[in-house]
């Protein structure tokens, strides 16, 4: 889940990128090659969640989709002058990274034969 997370969040980079030369007015204005490295980082992100979904718990797994905001938050700054960190911000950060941490201290689910399932 966390190869997912930071796949999707390049998507959200790429698609900014591709946001600046998108005119809808002009469809093919949208094969562009920041749209379509956005688009194939979420099928990429979407076939790693497949594969955590299936190994593991989904109450437990689908928050840690919630990282995917840490990720950008830090990374768009460095790449678009308009994004900026401020106080709320990292008070955002720091509750989804610690809620999350948390979420690494429940038990497992047990099946019918006692055996814990695979996280």
């Amino acid at each position: 889940m966390f190869i997912c997370t930071l796949i999707s969040s390049a998507a959200q980079i790429f698609l900014k990128f591709a946001s600046k030369t998108i005119n809808f007015t002009y469809p093919l204005s949208l094969i562009n090659i920041y749209f379509i490295a956005g688009l194939v980082c979420f099928a990429f992100g979407a076939i790693f969640m497949f594969v955590a979904f299936k190994m593991g718990e989904l109450s437990v797994l689908f928050p840690i989709l919630a990282t995917g905001y840490v990720w950008v938050s830090l990374i768009s700054p460095f790449f678009f002058s308009s994004d900026s960190m401020n106080l709320l911000k990292w008070v955002g950060i720091i509750i989804i990274l610690f809620s999350v941490g948390m979420l690494g201290f429940s038990k497992p689910k047990k099946n019918n034969d006692n055996e814990a399932i695979n996280d």
